[in-house]
C-alpha cells in the first residue's frame, strides 16, 4: 500500500470518530462559552509542538477535543464581526469537496464543480436582481473588491501591459465608511491609496449623491481622471446602504465604473429586494454567501455585468493551460475570469445547503436577523444605561454603556472598551466594537441562522451585569 493511503475500513473509522465530535459539538453549542478559557501563552502551549517524524495513526485524532474547546463558539449568541453561522448541511458539503480534490479552474479540470459554480452564480444573481449578470466564487469580499477594481481600472484605463507609470492622477470615490479592503485593493493595484477620494458620510452614514457629483467635477477642473465609484450595500459599521440608483446614474453621465461592495448586505435583497434597487446597474457587485447565506469560510462572491471585461482584466494563459475545445461548455475557464488558478471547490457546499434548504428558508432566515436587529435596538432604546449609536438600516447595533450622566466622552470610551473585553471573557454573549463618530461603541452584529428571540433578549441583561462587573474592578 502507498505510504500515504488508507484502506476504506480506516477511513470510515477516522471518519465516524470526527463526525460524532462534530454531532456532539452541534448538540452542545449553547452551552458552552463563547470565548474559551484560554489566553496567548496556553494557545502555543497547547499547540506548538515538534513536527512528529513517526505517525502518530488514530492518537492523532485524539487532540482534536482540544482543538473545539480551545476554539470561538458560533452559537445563537455569538454577534460579533460580520460572520455567517456555518451552516451545517454546507459543511458537509465542503468535506465532500474536499475528498473529490476537483481544482475548478476549467470544465475539463472538474465538469461537474465548474457546472455547479456557474450554476451556483446565476442562483445568486437572480436572488438579487441581477439576472445579466455572471461572475465567480472567491474567498470573500476582499478577494471579489479587488477584482471588481480590477476590472474597473482594465476598463476605463488599461494598465496590464504597459504598467501605470506615465498614467495620469486617477480617482476612486467612496464614503468614508467604505470597507478597509477598498484602500487595500487601490494599493496592489497600483492606484493608490491616495486616490482614494473619501466623502463625508450624511447622518445615516450613506453617501450623498450630491457630494459625489461635486467632487467629481472638480476633480475632472483639476486635470484627473475620475476612474470608479464604490457604493456600499451595508457598510462594516452601522449597515448603511449608499443611495445606489443616485450613485448609478452620476457614474453613467461621467463614464466610471461602478462597483458595489455588497459583502455584508447585498444578500438581503434575498428578503428585501426594495432595500437594494438600483443593485442591477452596477457593473460589479461583491457578496459574502458566508455571510448572510450562513455559510461555512470562505465562501465570498463577485458578480459582474461583461465577462468581456473580466477576461480583459483577468485573461492571460500559458501553453500548457490552454483550452483545446471549441464547444462553448467546454472550453470554459474560470482562470480567464478570476485572478485565481487553482480554485477549490466552494459550490459545492452552497449548492447543498440551497437545494437542501430551499431559497424560501433562507429568505425567512434573513428577514427573522433583520427584526432581531430591531428589536435588539427597541430594548436598547428602553434602557436608560444604553444608548444607540446609529440608525439600524440592516443587521448591526451600534451602542454604548453611559457609564453616568456626566461621564465625558474619554471617560465613555475607556469604559466601553473594558466592558467589551468584560462580555466577551464572561462569554455568554459575544459583540465585537465600532467607532462611531470618535465614540467607542459595542455591536451586535446579527447574521446568525440559530439565533432567538430570547438570544436577543439575553443581550442588554448581560451587558449590564458585565457593566457592573467593570465598574466595580
Amino acid at each position: 500500500m502507498p505510504p500515504l493511503d488508507l484502506s476504506p475500513e480506516n477511513f470510515r473509522q477516522l471518519a465516524d470518530h470526527v463526525a460524532d465530535l462534530c454531532t456532539e459539538y452541534l448538540d452542545t453549542l449553547d452551552r458552552r462559552p463563547i470565548f474559551p478559557a484560554t489566553n496567548g501563552t496556553e494557545s502555543q502551549h497547547l499547540f506548538e509542538t515538534d513536527l512528529p517524524q513517526t505517525g502518530l495513526a488514530d492518537r492523532s485524532l485524539t487532540d482534536l477535543g482540544t482543538v473545539l474547546n480551545n476554539s470561538r463558539v458560533q452559537n445563537a449568541r455569538f454577534f460579533g464581526y460580520v460572520l455567517g453561522s456555518a451552516e451545517p448541511v454546507a459543511a458537509l458539503g465542503d468535506l465532500l469537496a474536499s475528498i473529490l480534490g476537483q481544482n475548478v479552474t476549467a470544465w475539463r479540470s472538474g465538469p461537474a464543480a465548474v457546472t455547479i459554480e456557474r450554476t451556483v452564480i446565476h442562483w445568486l444573481a437572480h436572488a438579487i436582481g441581477c439576472n445579466e449578470f455572471t461572475g465567480s466564487l472567491t474567498g470573500g469580499g476582499s478577494s471579489a473588491n479587488l477584482m471588481g477594481l480590477a476590472m474597473a481600472r482594465e476598463a476605463k484605463l488599461p494598465a496590464n501591459d504597459t504598467g501605470l507609470f506615465a498614467a495620469t492622477p486617477v480617482v476612486i470615490y467612496a464614503s468614508h465608511q467604505v470597507h478597509m479592503s477598498i484602500p487595500k485593493a487601490l494599493a496592489l493595484l497600483g492606484l493608490g491609496r491616495d486616490n482614494l477620494r473619501l466623502l463625508p458620510a450624511d447622518a445615516d452614514f450613506r453617501m450623498p449623491p450630491a457630494v459625489l457629483e461635486q467632487a467629481i467635477e472638480s476633480d475632472k477642473a483639476a486635470g484627473k481622471i475620475p476612474l470608479a465609484v464604490v457604493a456600499s450595500a451595508g457598510t462594516v459599521n452601522t449597515g448603511a446602504i449608499d443611495p445606489i440608483p443616485e450613485i448609478s446614474a452620476i457614474a453613467r453621465q461621467h463614464n466610471l465604473w461602478l462597483h458595489v461592495d455588497g459583502a455584508y448586505g447585498a444578500l438581503a435583497a434575498v428578503a428585501q429586494p426594495d432595500r437594494f434597487k438600483g443593485l442591477e446597474f452596477a457593473d460589479s457587485i461583491s457578496l459574502d454567501p458566508h455571510k448572510w447565506l450562513y455559510q461555512p469560510l470562505d465562501c465570498g462572491c463577485l458578480l459582474y455585468r461583461d465577462p468581456f471585461v473580466a477576461r480583459k482584466a483577468f485573461s492571460y494563459t500559458g501553453d500548457y493551460a490552454r483550452t483545446l475545445s471549441d464547444d462553448p461548455i467546454e472550453s470554459f475557464a474560470f482562470f480567464e475570469e478570476s485572478m485565481e488558478l487553482s480554485r477549490r471547490f466552494r459550490a459545492l457546499k452552497l449548492w447543498l445547503s440551497l437545494r437542501y434548504h430551499g431559497l424560501e428558508r433562507f429568505r425567512q432566515a434573513i428577514q427573522l436577523n433583520l427584526d432581531h436587529a430591531q428589536r435588539l435596538a427597541s430594548a436598547i432604546g428602553d434602557c436608560a444605561d444604553l444608548e444607540l449609536l446609529a440608525p439600524v438600516p440592516l443587521s448591526a447595533v451600534c451602542f454604548r454603556h453611559r457609564l453616568h450622566e456626566n461621564a465625558g466622552e474619554d471617560e465613555r470610551n475607556r469604559f466601553n472598551a473594558s466592558l467589551l473585553k468584560r462580555i466577551q471573557l464572561r462569554g455568554k454573549i459575544y459583540v465585537s466594537n465600532a467607532v462611531i463618530g470618535g465614540r467607542f461603541a459595542l455591536r451586535a452584529c446579527i447574521v446568525n441562522h440559530r439565533t432567538t428571540d430570547s438570544d436577543i433578549d439575553s443581550v442588554v441583561p448581560e451587558v449590564l451585569a458585565a457593566a457592573r462587573e467593570s465598574a466595580t474592578r
